[in-house]
C-alpha cells in the first residue's frame, strides 16, 4: 500500500521546463502586456495542431464562447442551446447577451448532447417559431459528442454550431481535431486542462476572417485610426505575452501529455476490469478523446454509497476526486430554463447522481494509480 503524507491531486499543472525560456523573452523585449512575439506564435502553434489557419488566444475559454456568440449575432431574447451536462461557463456569456438558454441532455454512449433530445428541442422550436440562434456543443471531459449526427440536425435547421472543447484539446472525431467541425472551437487552458497558461482561451473558426473580428472585440474594438475611435462595445479579453510565453511552452509537450492521459485511462480501466459494478466513461468507435480526466460511474444500490460519499472516503485517504457535473437543468440559476430529456431519461442527472472522476494528472506515478485503484475498489465493496 502507498504510504505518503500528499493528496493525490485531481488534475494539476505538468510544466515542459520550456515555459522560461520564452517568459525570459517577454521580458528581454520589455513586453509584458497583452500581444507580442510570445502571442503571435502561440496562436500559430495553436491553428497549426489543429488544422486550420488561424486562431486568437484571450484571456479565458469563457471568453473565448462570450466572443463567439457576439460573432453569432446573439442579441437579447434569441434562444440558445446548450448541452445540460457541463460547467456553467458554457452558458454564462450567453447571459451575458441576454439570451435565454435552452438546455440538450446526454446520452449514454459517451456522456455529451443527445441526437434524440436535440431533434425533439429543435422540432418544438420550429413549431413555435422559437428557433435558436446557435447550439453549444460541449465535448465533455475531453470525450467527442455524435458530430455527424448534431451537425446535421443543426444543417438541417441552418443553426450554427459552437463547440465547448475547453476539456478536449488534442481529442479526435474520426480524422478532425474536436474544436474544428463546427461554426467556432473554444479551448480552455485554465490551470487544470491538459495543457495550461494558468488561465486563458483559444477561439477558433471555419471563417478565418471571423478570427480577425474576434481580435478586434478583444481589443476593446479599437479601430485602425491615429487616436481612440470606437463604434461598437469591446472587451479586455487578449492574452498577456507572458501567458502566452507559458502557452508556447505547454504545446510543445501536448502530444505527450495527450498520450499520458489516454495511458492513466486505460490503466484505470485494466485495474477495474473485473470489478462488476463500474463502469468507466464510453467512447465512441470513430473518436479518440484526450482523457482530460478519468471518470466512472457505479451501481450506486449495490455499493450502498453515493458519489458524495465516496469522494468523502477517498479524501479520508489521501486521495482528491469530484463528483461529476452537475447538470444545468438542475442550477437553481436556470430552474425556468426548458429541458429536453434523452430517449434513455434524464441522463445527465443518473451520471450526476452515480459517478465520479478520478486524479487524472500526468505526474501521477504508477504507484499512486494503483493506491486509487485499489483504494476505490476497497470503498465500493467494503
Amino acid at each position: 500500500m502507498l504510504k505518503t503524507n500528499k493528496i493525490i491531486p485531481l488534475a494539476v499543472p505538468h510544466m515542459s521546463g520550456r515555459e522560461q525560456v520564452y517568459i525570459q523573452k517577454a521580458f528581454e523585449e520589455n513586453w509584458v502586456a497583452p500581444l507580442g512575439s510570445n502571442v503571435d506564435a502561440f496562436e500559430a502553434s495553436i491553428a497549426s495542431y489543429n488544422q486550420v489557419s488561424d486562431a486568437a488566444v484571450v484571456s479565458s475559454g469563457t471568453a473565448a464562447i462570450h466572443l463567439a456568440l457576439e460573432l453569432l449575432n446573439i442579441k437579447a431574447g434569441d434562444i440558445v442551446f446548450c448541452s445540460t451536462f457541463t460547467f456553467v461557463a458554457s452558458i454564462n456569456p450567453a447571459l451575458y447577451l441576454g439570451a435565454k438558454p435552452v438546455f440538450i441532455d446526454s446520452e449514454e454512449d459517451t456522456w455529451c448532447m443527445s441526437p434524440f433530445a436535440l431533434k425533439n428541442a429543435l422540432e418544438e422550436a420550429k413549431k413555435n417559431n422559437q428557433l435558436p440562434k446557435a447550439i453549444i456543443v460541449v465535448h465533455i471531459y475531453g470525450q467527442s459528442a455524435k458530430m455527424d449526427e448534431i451537425m446535421s440536425l443543426a444543417g438541417e435547421y441552418g443553426i450554427p454550431i459552437v463547440e465547448d472543447a475547453a476539456e478536449a484539446l488534442g481529442s479526435m472525431y474520426k480524422d478532425a481535431p474536436l474544436g474544428t467541425l463546427g461554426d467556432f472551437g473554444v479551448f480552455s487552458f485554465n490551470g487544470n486542462k491538459i495543457i495550461t497558461t494558468s488561465g486563458g482561451g483559444a477561439l477558433i473558426a471555419k471563417n478565418p476572417e471571423k478570427i480577425v473580428k474576434a481580435r478586434f472585440l478583444a481589443s476593446q474594438a479599437k479601430e485602425d485610426a491615429p487616436y481612440y475611435l470606437h463604434h461598437q462595445v469591446g472587451y479586455n479579453y487578449r492574452l498577456s505575452n507572458v501567458l502566452a510565453g507559458i502557452g508556447i511552452g505547454q504545446m510543445e509537450v501536448l502530444k505527450a501529455r495527450v498520450a499520458r492521459k489516454q495511458e492513466i485511462f486505460k490503466d484505470y480501466q485494466k485495474g477495474f476490469t473485473e470489478v462488476a459494478n463500474v463502469t468507466m466513461m464510453p467512447e465512441l468507435e470513430d473518436a479518440k478523446g484526450n482523457r482530460w480526466l478519468s471518470t466512472f460511474t457505479f451501481d450506486v444500490n449495490e455499493s450502498g454509497k453515493t458519489p458524495e460519499d465516496v469522494l468523502k472516503l477517498l479524501k479520508n485517504r489521501g486521495i482528491d476526486s469530484r463528483l461529476l457535473w452537475k447538470p444545468m437543468h438542475q442550477q437553481p440559476l436556470f430552474q425556468d430554463a426548458p429541458f429536453y430529456e434523452d430517449v434513455a431519461g434524464d441522463v445527465a442527472t443518473k451520471l450526476y447522481n452515480t459517478g465520479l472522476c478520478l486524479p487524472s494528472s500526468t505526474q501521477m506515478t504508477q504507484q499512486e494509480q494503483e493506491y486509487v485503484v485499489d483504494t476505490v475498489k476497497r470503498i465500493l465493496t467494503e
